[in-house]
């Protein structure tokens, strides 16, 4: 079977789970949007949940290069820092598939999509945790435990960009980063 066949599926599969989400999409959906046959689907993946899995990992995997192109040499560590979180999580938040998987969750609870949006936090959360070991062996952070650190950060985030906005204006990318500056690189003690 041709790569541009496989491209093909792969782009109709992820067009149906946007509109539709996981669990209303089904193989018959995806071949008619591909054009082929579902026999052809069955002949590269061997199910639904394999199928989503691939553009899950291609879903991810734009993510880190977002997440990577935001990292510059000639700013600090939490400058950085902000950058990536807020361009991850924009991407996040404005992406079709992960709008829909987000109100799937919401509305259904389908395990399926709770699983999905977990692999992204956690491929976030692994990305965090790196680049603080990394200022905490540059010394521009002080001993933490990364694990613990990376969940605070990227929780303090979710909830400056998305919780936040429940019951407020939106905040702008410079409030975000004073918060943040105030709250983790300074600390509220006087």
């Amino acid at each position: 079977m041709s790569i541009e066949k496989k491209k093909q599926i792969l782009d109709a599969a992820s067009k149906s789970f946007s509109v539709f989400g996981y669990k209303a999409t089904t193989m018959d959906q995806i071949a008619k949007i591909a054009g082929v046959a579902k026999g052809t689907i069955y002949t590269l993946f061997t199910n639904k949940e394999e199928l989503f899995n691939e553009i899950l990992t291609q879903l991810i995997d734009e993510m880190s290069i977002v997440a990577q192109k935001s990292i510059r040499t000639d700013i600090s560590f939490f400058e950085n820092l902000h950058t990536v979180l807020y361009n991850m999580l924009d991407f996040r938040r404005s992406h079709e598939l992960t709008i829909k998987l987000s109100f799937e969750i919401r509305e259904m609870g389908t395990p399926a999509a709770k699983e999905a949006m977990k692999k992204m936090e956690n491929v976030m959360l692994a990305f965090i945790k790196k680049q603080v070991e990394r200022a905490v062996e540059n010394g521009e952070m002080k001993e933490c435990d990364p694990e613990i650190t990376a969940f605070v950060i990227l929780k303090l985030y979710v909830a400056f960009i998305s919780d936040w906005e429940k019951r407020h204006e939106p905040l702008t990318n410079e409030e975000i980063s004073k918060l943040f500056q105030l709250y983790l690189v300074e600390g509220l003690q006087k």
